[in-house]
C-alpha cells in the first residue's frame, strides 16, 4: 500500500492527508537546464511530487507542455542557486509516496546535509533493518526527489559507489559528489 506525505525537507514526518482522487488539471512541470543534463522538476498546488534527471537524452514527460507554478519556480531558482553553489539546503514541500519502507528509507536520507555522507548499512541500521542492503539500495533507488532528498550521499561502507539510478548512473553521482566535496572511492 503506498501513501502520500507532503512535507518540507528535510522532515518527511508530517502527514498530510492528500486530496480526494479526481481528474485534475495536466501535469505541472518545468524544465531546467543542470551541469548533470536537463531536470524535469513536477509538482501539484502544495508540493514538488517528482524530478528527474535526463537520461539518454530524455526526460519522462518530454512529450508534455510546461506548465509551471509559483512552487516550481521556486524549485527551479533553488536547483539552480545550488548548483553555482550558492545554496546548500532545499526549503521546498516535497510529496513522497511509497511504502512504510521506503519512507523512512527517504526520511534517514532528509537528515544528511550537503557535504554529507552515509552509508547503506547505516541507513539499514536507522530504520530498523541493519541486514537490509539490498532492500536500502532500492529504496534509495526509488527517491522520487532526488538531489533535494540528497539520495546521492549513500556510499558503500568502504566509500565505493554501487550505483545511481539518476541521470548518466554513476557519472551524475560522481558529479555530485564532487559538487559537494564528498570522498569517494
Amino acid at each position: 500500500m503506498t501513501t502520500a506525505h507532503p512535507t518540507s525537507v528535510p522532515s518527511v514526518d508530517e502527514a498530510v492527508t492528500p486530496p480526494p482522487a479526481t481528474v485534475g488539471p495536466p501535469v505541472q512541470l518545468v524544465r531546467i537546464d543542470s551541469p548533470i543534463g536537463r531536470i524535469e522538476i513536477t509538482a501539484d498546488e502544495q508540493a514538488i511530487t517528482s524530478l528527474a534527471i535526463e537520461r539518454d537524452g530524455r526526460l519522462p514527460r518530454d512529450d508534455l507542455p510546461e506548465s509551471s507554478n509559483a512552487l516550481l519556480e521556486s524549485a527551479a531558482t533553488q536547483l539552480a542557486e545550488y548548483f553555482a553553489d550558492e545554496r546548500h539546503d532545499f526549503d521546498l514541500p516535497v510529496n513522497l509516496v511509497g511504502t512504510e519502507f521506503q519512507r523512512a528509507v527517504w526520511a534517514e536520507l532528509a537528515l544528511l546535509k550537503f557535504g554529507d555522507v552515509s552509508s547503506y548499512g547505516a541507513i539499514g541500521l536507522a530504520t530498523g533493518r541493519p541486514t537490509a542492503g539490498r532492500a536500502v539500495g532500492g529504496a534509495i533507488g526509488a527517491n522520487p526527489v532526488p538531489i533535494i532528498i540528497g539520495c546521492h550521499r549513500v556510499l558503500a561502507a568502504n566509500r565505493k559507489i554501487t550505483g545511481y539510478s539518476g541521470g548518466s548512473g554513476i557519472p551524475t553521482k560522481v558529479w555530485l559528489l564532487d559538487h559537494e566535496s564528498i570522498a569517494h572511492a
